[in-house]
């Protein structure tokens, strides 16, 4: 098996999860794009000292069995993909990635190996198996950087930072939560936390606060906020979609961009940029990249294909 490692041509995205020092930990053949490691001011010739072969992006894709993309490929790449290839990383075939399941994944018989940090699994045909040598929550780090920098990116983008008079609702207690916690808590902000168990509590107080941050990611086809109780919503907030659950958690939704990242709305700032650790992308590579190390660079690609 070879491994080809191509750059996310994911908008904004600028995440490098493979470094130099890691290429000779790597059970199979690796070969990366030309300029992979550039974001992080690591050469082609970097990952060639460390035992990669470097060529262009089409002759990843023509020689690799595996394509290693950690965002989801974009039509732009649609054309090199090869009928029964093995495509590994952020896929999210149920979510963001739909699409490319219906129109790559599908009809080329892809075999999809999607890392998601809570339920890694593989899709194949209409298949889906779990990964169970992959234990959930492998990659909380860069959950909790996502936390940090939308809190960061949404507070510069409206234009102002709360002071110990801003009441803010910070919504789950789980990684993305905390990531946010500590940003706003530094800040001085009067913060106040609700669980899934005590999420009654909010809802009964929503039109206190000024800043709303959500970490959570709803598993039901119900909302947190459905439309007609977002207008209890004090007007002027700013309400951060931290998870990036677009159209769930908040009721209508839709996501926005790092490059226009707030969205003004019945008298309420949205931000909901589904990948915002990028923002922070040297820290957030650093996490990934080792997290990845230890869950497939070092794993015979057989091993995910067994599950099949």
């Amino acid at each position: 098996m070879k491994i080809g490692f191509i750059k996310p041509n994911y908008p904004f995205e600028k995440r490098v999860a493979l470094f130099p020092n890691q290429v000779s930990n790597i059970v199979n053949e690796c070969i990366v794009e030309k300029g992979f490691g550039e974001y992080l001011e690591f050469t082609d010739t970097d990952y060639l000292n460390a035992g990669a072969k470097v060529l262009s992006r089409s002759e990843v894709f023509k020689q690799c069995n595996v394509i290693f993309a950690l965002k989801l490929l974009q039509p732009s790449d649609y054309e090199y993909i090869r009928e029964g290839q093995i495509i590994v990383g952020w896929i999210h075939p149920s979510g963001s990635g739909k699409q490319f399941m219906i129109e790559q994944a599908l009809p080329k018989n892809l075999i999809i190996i999607d890392l998601d940090n809570i339920y890694p699994k593989i899709y194949y045909k209409n298949k889906s198996i779990s990964i169970p040598f992959i234990r959930p929550n492998f990659i909380y780090r860069n959950s909790y950087i996502a936390g940090k920098a939308t809190v960061l990116h949404a507070l510069l983008s409206n234009g102002r930072l709360p002071d110990s008079n801003t009441q803010v609702a910070i919504l789950s207690a789980g990684n993305v939560a905390q990531g946010a916690f500590d940003v706003l808590a530094k800040l001085g902000a009067s913060i106040r936390l609700f669980n899934r168990r005590s999420m009654p509590h909010f809802l009964e107080s929503v039109e206190q606060y000024d800043i709303i941050v959500s970490g959570i990611e709803m598993d039901t086809n119900e909302h947190l906020l459905s439309l007609s109780e977002q207008q209890r919503i004090k007007k002027g907030a700013l309400v951060i979609d931290a998870a990036a659950d677009a159209g769930n958690t908040f009721e209508g939704l839709d996501f926005t961009t790092i490059g226009e990242p707030i969205r003004y709305k019945n008298g309420v700032y949205w931000y909901c940029v589904n990948n915002a650790p990028s923002l922070l992308y040297r820290e957030s590579s650093e996490v990934v990249s080792q997290a990845f190390e230890k869950v497939f660079y070092n794993s015979q690609i057989q091993d995910f294909l067994d599950l099949i």
